[in-house]
């Protein structure tokens, strides 16, 4: 069969492009047609001549090799904007995916999933979208207590961001050394107002303005907070310093992200190492 990523994949991706997609989205949307195409080929199909089966079929395989929900719906937006580029939008319609079960799970951001927004976000040059993109995800602050910074709150001296709340109780969080470094190089570009973050007509940020901004590159505040709190119980900080940082007025809050990260090997050793009888 002839390869069709020549004739095919390439045209796409200079579509893309022309469409103002970022080099990482492009990318992305590379890899995961190649693995699609793959597929294809092994069954004796390619991308040029794809129809809804295949793309059902598709789904599902990823389903068996335990893609999540997420992942499978991600990729399906993939190839939906690929079969709109063939002018052949029906081929994704009524797919169907297998919703997860319904548990008390918490969606975040991996290493990886982080370095490609930094670096999207990065990619546009603009300061303010920059610090605001590494203030959430480094603080863990809420969209609505981003937007009511002014810039007393922070204090590059001593490296701490002051969030106020409505209650007079606010609290200190430390900050990065990437978040001091963006707000170093965003704040002289506000040298009016006294909110921290404004709009090109110096008006405090709303929340939605922040949050169509972020969903630009696939994301929301809320996600990037849990992968605030979700990164900090990975590393081994307690409860209590993580529902402190994230100003939780309820520690079983916090408690949501000490989920099932442990290995099963580890309470093994955990059990030994309690209980065994000395040597």
């Amino acid at each position: 069969m002839q390869d069709s990523s020549g004739t095919t994949i390439d045209p796409f991706l200079e579509w893309l492009e022309k469409e103002g997609k970022s080099s990482n989205t492009v990318s992305t949307y590379h890899q995961e047609l190649k693995k699609f195409e793959q597929w294809l080929q092994e069954r004796h199909r390619g991308l040029e001549d794809v129809n809804r089966n295949d793309v059902q079929d598709y789904i599902r395989f990823l389903e068996e090799k335990g893609k999540s929900p997420i992942t499978t719906d991600k990729i399906l937006g993939v190839i939906r904007t690929f079969s709109k580029y063939l002018k052949k939008p029906d081929i994704t319609f009524d797919i169907h995916i297998h919703k997860a079960e319904k548990r008390d799970e918490i969606d975040v951001l991996t290493s990886e999933d982080c370095e490609k927004l930094l670096s999207e976000v990065k990619e546009h040059e603009n300061e303010r979208n920059i610090a605001i993109v590494y203030t959430l995800l480094h603080t863990g602050i809420r969209v609505s207590e981003l937007c009511a910074l002014n810039k007393s709150n922070v204090d590059l001296q001593q490296d701490l961001l002051k969030v106020p709340s409505d209650s007079g109780k606010g609290r200190v969080i430390p900050l990065s050394e990437e978040v001091k470094y963006h707000l170093m190089k965003y704040l002289p570009l506000n040298s009016i107002e006294a909110a921290l973050f404004v709009s090109k007509s110096h008006e405090r940020l709303t929340e939605r303005t922040v949050q169509y901004m972020l969903k630009k590159y696939g994301v929301n505040a809320q996600k990037l907070r849990h992968t605030f709190c979700q990164a900090l119980i990975d590393k081994g900080v307690s409860l209590e310093v993580v529902s402190k940082l994230a100003g939780h007025k309820d520690i079983n809050v916090t408690k949501r992200y000490a989920r099932t990260r442990v290995e099963q090997s580890e309470y093994e050793d955990a059990i030994r190492k309690t209980f065994s009888p000395e040597g």
